[in-house]
Order: structure tokens, then C-alpha cells, then sequence
């Protein structure tokens, strides 16, 4: 609990002491490079005081000088702040809620963020074809293709969106295996607890020979490569029961 309460006093500490001044800056100057390199700093102090470890595998993996999308598992909410602090720089599809947020809102619309409406479907689409422009313009993006947590940590079914975005822009899919997660931030608790993270890159997966024909070949493609990454007990039960059969 102590713990969090600090995390919760930092977090505080960047949006109004050092995200104001650097919001007004980005605002200004259009230079949003500042606020989100602070931000990233930010998330890896928190790492460090949680107790918490990153242990990282394969990260030349990563396509260099290329827009990418990485699609990473999701167990608890500490997967947004740990897989932001051993990426380059990245925008993100997030959902609309959190651009309500003071401070952190606006500096996510201005950095290029996009809003999510996930019970509107129109929006969605829209949204997605905002983050095909912004691939194309060279910038890489995160997603969580299951759409939001577990409730006991194991990887859920992929949503198509995601892939269909990917598949539109002609950009690689790099899966990123998020392990133990669950164990530090436990889903209906407050507390956090000091741990390790294995965050595993996988090889780049290509799109841009592919159609949206082959979406369903994709998503599996992505999701074994995601699993290969993860521990028994965060497999599905159908798939940990056909291995072990």
C-alpha cells in the first residue's frame, strides 16, 4: 500500500509540477519531445522505486529506422508504464476516457495520441484510420490487442483491430510477451508489489505482403508468438490443455 501511495505522489508530482510547464512549452513550440521523454523517465523511476525489475529479452528484435506496431499481452495495469520504459518512441490507441484527464489529456492529444470510443464503432473506424496515416508517417505505434485485462492473467482471444490497422498500413508486427505482470499489480487491488517483469521481443511479423484476407492467419501468428513468452499459468486453459494432452 505504501508503495502505491508513492507511485500515486509521483505520479502527481510529473502532471502538475513538471507536466504543466512542459505542456505549455509543447503548446508553444510544437516540440512534444521534452514532455514525452520526461514522461518515459518518469515511468522507469517508478519501476525502480516499486521494487519492481525489468528484465528484457531480445530487444534487437525491434526493426530499426521503421514504424512498427507492438502487440503486447495485458495482465495488469502496470504492462502501460513497463513496456513504455524499454520502447523508442511510440503513439498509442487508448481509450477515450483517458484523454479526460488534466494535464495528461491534452498532452496526449498533442503529442498524437488517438481516442478510442470502443462503443462506437464509427469512431473506431475513424481511429484507425488515423493510426494508418501516422504509421505511414513514420510512427510506431503500442496496442494491447486483447482490449483490456483478464481476470486471472491468461492471454485472452486478439481483437481484430489492431491487425486490420497494421495490415492497412503495410507495417510489421512486432509481439511482445509482458510475464509476471499480474504478480505486481493484481487486478481489484490497490497495492504494488516489488517483483520482475519479463518483457520478451518477438520477430517481426510482415504485413505488407499480406491482405486483410489473411487477418485470421495473423492473429495466430501473433498469438503463438505471444505465448511462446509466457508461463503456464498465464496460457490459456484450452491451449495449456493441448499441450500437455
Amino acid at each position: 500500500m505504501l508503495r502505491a501511495i508513492l507511485l500515486s505522489l509521483l505520479c502527481l508530482l510529473f502532471v502538475f509540477v513538471l507536466g504543466t510547464p512542459l505542456l505549455i512549452y509543447a503548446m508553444i513550440t510544437r516540440n512534444t519531445d521534452p514532455l514525452y521523454n520526461v514522461g518515459v523517465s518518469c515511468a522507469r523511476f517508478a519501476m525502480r522505486l516499486g521494487g519492481i525489475r525489468l528484465d528484457v529479452h531480445r530487444r534487437e528484435k525491434i526493426p530499426p529506422r521503421q514504424a512498427v506496431v507492438f502487440m503486447a499481452n495485458h495482465e495488469s495495469n502496470i504492462d502501460p508504464p513497463a513496456i513504455f520504459a524499454c520502447l523508442p518512441p511510440v503513439l498509442v490507441l487508448a481509450k477515450k476516457e483517458s484523454f479526460r484527464i488534466p494535464i495528461l489529456g491534452p498532452a496526449m492529444r498533442l503529442r498524437g495520441f488517438i481516442p478510442v470510443d470502443r462503443k462506437d464503432r464509427e469512431q473506431a473506424r475513424e481511429a484507425v484510420d488515423k493510426a494508418c496515416q501516422a504509421l505511414g508517417a513514420g510512427h510506431s505505434f503500442v496496442i494491447f490487442p486483447e482490449g483490456t485485462r483478464g481476470p486471472d492473467g491468461r492471454l485472452q482471444p486478439l481483437k481484430k483491430g489492431g491487425f486490420i490497422m497494421a495490415l492497412r498500413a503495410g507495417a510489421p508486427i512486432v509481439p511482445v510477451s509482458l510475464s509476471g505482470t499480474r504478480h505486481i499489480m493484481r487486478k481489484g487491488e490497490i497495492g504494488i508489489h516489488p517483483g520482475s517483469i519479463r518483457i520478451t521481443f518477438h520477430e517481426a511479423i510482415r504485413t505488407d505482403n499480406r491482405s486483410l484476407d489473411d487477418r485470421d492467419q495473423l492473429i495466430e501468428e501473433v498469438r503463438r508468438a505471444l505465448l511462446s513468452g509466457l508461463k503456464e499459468d498465464e496460457w490459456p486453459l484450452e491451449d495449456l490443455a493441448q499441450r500437455q494432452a
